[in-house]
Parts: structure tokens; sequence; C-alpha cells
């Protein structure tokens, strides 16, 4: 099956060309020529890989990366084009989920190949996505969470703690670890922490008989099957 494509440039000339390159290697290709435009598309549709210009009208490239992430809840890769070669810039780029990086004027056998290794990683990835402990049933592709057969709804920052909590069980997974994941560099709200969890626990654990969610004071919480119940 073909593999889908979003390319998000508002330099029509260059996307035309970029689309053309792909298409002819056999991929399926969408267009949207701004920010708007692609947050409706990656709202509407799924794609196994965005080609996102960094500079566009509207909203610019960095905050439909992150309005991908933190609002969709979507993992598809993204490859950032811009005409600035500036460290700060990739380093922001990278911070705000993008996965790769190339600076224009483009290579397109360069960037084909980005493009080829980016979905052959997220394939495999994906492999591994779905996640069980116990009776939960985490889908880390769709962030879909289910327990004893039954969907759990959450909001995106609980969805987050619990993608965390999920990815390293039976682990334990620090304080500190969670306020990175859900509030990166900004100052700790350790109140926040407190609600989030609490509410975590009502949705995974409070309507069951086993509870999942563990707290090991003095480090942080993990999930995992309580060891009186194995």
């Amino acid at each position: 099956m073909a593999h889908s494509i979003l390319i998000v440039e508002d330099d029509r000339d260059l996307a035309r060309n970029l689309i053309d390159y792909l298409e002819l290697r056999g991929y399926v290709t969408d267009y949207a020529p701004d920010g708007f435009a692609a947050i409706n598309q990656l709202r509407a549709n799924h794609y196994d890989l965005v080609v996102l210009d960094l500079m566009l009208p509207g909203i610019d490239g960095i905050a439909v990366c992150h309005r991908l992430r933190h609002e969709l809840m979507k993992q598809t890769p993204v490859v950032m084009l811009t005409a600035k070669d500036d460290v700060d810039v990739k380093v922001s780029a990278f911070d705000f989920g993008a996965d790769d990086y190339i600076v224009k004027p483009v290579a397109l056998k360069e960037l084909e190949a980005r493009v080829r290794a980016l979905i052959r990683r997220a394939n495999s990835e994906g492999e591994n996505a779905i996640q069980v402990v116990g009776d939960l049933r985490f889908d880390a592709g769709t962030m879909r969470v289910e327990r004893a057969g039954k969907v759990i709804a959450m909001p995106p920052a609980q969805l987050r703690i619990l993608a965390l909590l999920v990815r390293h069980s039976p682990n334990v997974v620090t304080q500190q670890a969670i306020y990175r994941e859900i509030w990166g560099d900004e100052p700790a709200d350790k109140h926040a922490m407190v609600v989030h969890m609490h509410a975590l626990r009502a949705a995974v654990d409070k309507p069951f008989d086993l509870q999942l969610i563990q707290t090991v004071r003095g480090f942080g919480y993990r999930i995992a099957v309580p060891d009186a119940a194995v």
C-alpha cells in the first residue's frame, strides 16, 4: 500500500516539485498552503508523514507541529523545511516535535531518503504500539485506552502521563520525568501533578477492583499489576 504524505508549503512551485518527485516514487500526497489548512487536513486525515515548512502564513510550522503533538495527539513523523540554517531554530523544531530537519534549497533525493527512513522507523515502532498492563490496554498510536474491554476517555495531559507510565511499566517513573513530559522547562507545579494523578486514578483504577497505578513515596509513580495479584 502506498504511503501518504502531507506537503505543507506556501511556495507553490516548490510544493509542486516535491509532490511530483514523491508521487513518481509511489507516494500519495496531499497539499496544504498554510498552517491553518494543515491543521484541518491533519485533523481530518491520517498521514504516514508530514513535510512541513517552518515559515508559513497564518501559523508557522513550529505551531503546527506543537498542535499536532499536543492538541491532535498524533505521532505522525514530521520533516521540517526551512531556509534558516540556525542551531537555535533547529533545536526549537525538535523541541516542538519535529523528527528531522532539511535546509532549503531542498535536495529531492535526500528528502526522499529521509522520508523513507522515518516511515520505516515509525512502522517499526508501531509494531509495539499496543501495550498491556493487566487488563489495561493502551494503544500508543491512537492514544486509545481500554480496561476490561471498556474504553476510557481522558484529556491530553492525563493521556500523556499514562503513556509515560505504561511505556516504562513496571518500572518507577520519577516525578521529575513526569514534570518534563507535561510541562517541559516550566516551573514545576506540585499541585497540578497531584490533581492530574488523582484524575488519572479516578479514570483508570476507581471503577475497577484491581488498582494498577501505584505511588512509590519519595520517587514517583508506576503502573503494574500488584504483586499479590500475580
